[in-house]
């Protein structure tokens, strides 16, 4: 039978969340129904490091990540402060300038006022919150240092940002190149040069042959223009589609994983993002399978992720850590012996830290590598595809002006 977290009116007048099994969800309706209760949600749940969650793709609230750091850094100072949990939640809501963060913590309030926990509260709310997010304040909960788990959550979510941060601004100056190599060709593809060629045509000019190569493809081009862009857009459209697969991610994922430089990098940061979600989950005091097995979510790469779940059977079984990871694959084997050294000398959190930290620069420097390489690439294929076409162009007019003079 599934279980179901349920919101119910009781024949009380009281308005409780109960989990309740059921056959089905018409099932479980009309049963409740039938004994009485008003319904308000019925939602499906999973059991998660001990906490009630909905699955995931159920229901999200997309809140910005300044909003919710904001929020984490006030519920810890109020928390430290002595103020219990339900009024500072409470305080928070009436505070933030964020109504989806207001309408989220709405209902966090009210299933507290149910009886239920801070971290059941949070799971409760679908995809909106990190798993890793929860499960820290299930730890903070359990040992009683629930401020500190949430400045420690903070810092992660602070590094994890400006990692992201960091590759969008080493990736923008090549965007905008590839932007305005892009524009300027299709100018002088599909206006400039049937110009000139109208012109070379009344002179009756004996044309370059790279004049005569760079006009066929333009006039192709712009014939061709009225299908061929709804075909570009369209497969463009399905790719799109495709890849929002679980088989069309994977396989992408995987050929992002044989490109050189992007490959390397994508390992390293996924090393670097699952080492420090394992240190922040460790540090909460969370058992290293169930931190494992949270911390798989901070693996994006669906190739990666198929290659890394093995490795959470063989920790269940009793395997050592570092050897069940390194049967993965894809973690660089000096990350692997760092691991290593710190399961063997009992300061694994510490090492995890120490992992992150050692990829994070690496991959600072493997995203200077690459903008060093692709900027200058553009550059020259840009100005190489200019000079071709500006050459197509005068070439036959400094030929005729040779002739005449």
């Amino acid at each position: 039978m599934a279980e179901y977290i349920c919101r119910l009116g009781t024949p009380g007048g009281e308005i409780v969340t109960r989990t309740v099994e059921g056959l089905s969800e018409k099932e479980l309706r009309q049963r409740l129904a039938e004994e009485g209760y008003r319904i308000f949600t019925v939602e499906t749940s999973e059991v998660v490091n001990g906490v009630r969650m909905r699955k995931r793709g159920d229901r999200a609230v997309r809140i910005k990540l300044d909003d919710f750091l904001l929020f984490n850094q006030q519920l810890a100072a109020l928390i430290h402060a002595g103020l219990p949990v339900l009024q500072s939640i409470q305080m928070l809501r009436q505070r933030s300038p964020n109504p989806k963060l207001r309408l989220v913590l709405a209902d966090v309030e009210s299933r507290i006022k149910s009886g239920n926990a801070l971290s059941e509260a949070f799971a409760a709310q679908g995809d909106t919150f990190p798993r890793i997010y929860t499960a820290s304040i299930l730890a903070g909960e359990r040992s009683g240092n629930l401020d500190d788990v949430l400045r420690r959550y903070v810092e992660y979510t602070k590094s994890i940002a400006q990692v992201r941060r960091k590759i969008r601004g080493a990736l923008t100056y090549p965007v905008i190149l590839l932007c305005a190599a892009f524009i300027l060709i299709s100018v002088l593809t599909t206006f400039v040069i049937p110009q000139f060629s109208s012109l070379y045509d009344n002179m009756g000019a004996e044309l370059p042959a790279i004049t005569t190569i760079v006009v066929s493809l333009s006039t192709m081009a712009r014939d061709n223009l009225f299908w061929l862009g709804p075909v570009v857009i369209g497969a463009f459209l399905l790719l799109v589609s495709w890849r929002r697969t679980e088989n069309g991610r994977r396989t992408m994922d995987r050929w992002v994983l044989k490109i050189p430089i992007i490959g390397e990098l994508v390992r390293q940061m996924t090393t670097a993002q699952l080492s420090r979600s394992l240190a922040t989950l460790l540090a909460g005091g969370i058992t290293l399978v169930e931190s494992f097995q949270i911390g798989l979510a901070s693996v994006s790469n669906r190739e990666l992720l198929r290659a890394t779940e093995p490795a959470l059977s063989k920790i269940r079984e009793g395997h050592p850590f570092t050897e069940s990871l390194n049967e993965a694959g894809w973690i660089p084997p000096l990350a692997v012996d760092m691991i290593g050294v710190g399961e063997r000398s009992g300061s694994l959190r510490e090492m995890l830290d120490e992992v992150a930290g050692f990829y994070d620069a690496e991959t600072e420097v493997k995203l200077g590598q690459l903008t060093t390489f692709i900027e200058p690439a553009i550059l020259i294929t840009m100005g190489g595809i200019v000079v071709t076409i500006l050459l197509a162009i005068y070439l036959p007019l400094l030929q005729m002006v040779s002739s005449a003079s």
